[in-house]
């Protein structure tokens, strides 16, 4: 499971921002004073090996990221559909793949919504034609959910999200169902109980 830090207390240093698309999932980066969240990479996404999974998770090592958000997209009334489950999943998957790794970066769920819309008219006011978008939206839609969750974070004093746990072991005793903890109701979410590593 992840650690069992103060839920209210953030973390302070590198974070990556997870953006996930049923096709690709973009990451973004901040810096160790968490100013500026930076576009970092597009990954492929890989639904059979969850190679993009892991590669997230090796990032995050490598840079010594200390926390991770990944957008949750909900409708503008605030609802959960299929992406949002998607997401969900996928941000488990991730909690799983860290702990797998031995590492206990938290992961957490935050709000979207918009995001890449905003990412698609940013790079449109920065002059870059419709057809190169494909290419670099989706870190830079990753760049605003972590500029979001940094600025959320400095503004309140606290944690933002819902931090998500890995998902139970098959087999082993524990949790019938992967759990998230709530420390936001304006932000809770689903768990979900499928999505482990092949």
């Amino acid at each position: 499971m992840t650690s069992s830090a103060e839920p209210h207390v953030h973390p302070r240093g590198i974070k990556l921002g997870v953006d996930v698309g049923t096709v690709r999932v973009g990451v973004a980066i901040c810096d160790r004073d968490e100013i500026l969240a930076t576009p970092l990479k597009t990954l492929d996404r890989n639904p059979k090996k969850n190679l993009d999974v892991r590669i997230i998770a090796a990032l995050a090592a490598d840079r010594g990221a200390v926390q991770i958000f990944v957008g949750l997209p909900r409708t503008m009334k605030g609802e959960e559909h299929a992406s949002a489950r998607m997401a969900t999943d996928y941000a488990q998957l991730l909690a799983d793949a860290l702990e797998r790794a031995g590492s206990d970066i938290p992961v957490h769920l935050v709000d979207e919504r918009l995001s890449t819309v905003t990412a698609h008219r940013n790079l449109h006011e920065a002059g870059m034609s419709s057809k190169n978008h494909r290419k670099v939206v989706d870190q830079v839609a990753a760049a605003g959910i972590l500029q979001h969750a940094i600025d959320m974070q400095k503004a309140r004093g606290t944690d933002v999200g819902s931090r998500v746990s890995a998902p139970p072991r098959t087999g082993l005793p524990g949790h019938a169902a992967a759990t998230a903890e709530r420390p936001d109701p304006e932000k809770e979410t689903r768990s979900s109980e499928d999505g482990k590593l092949q």
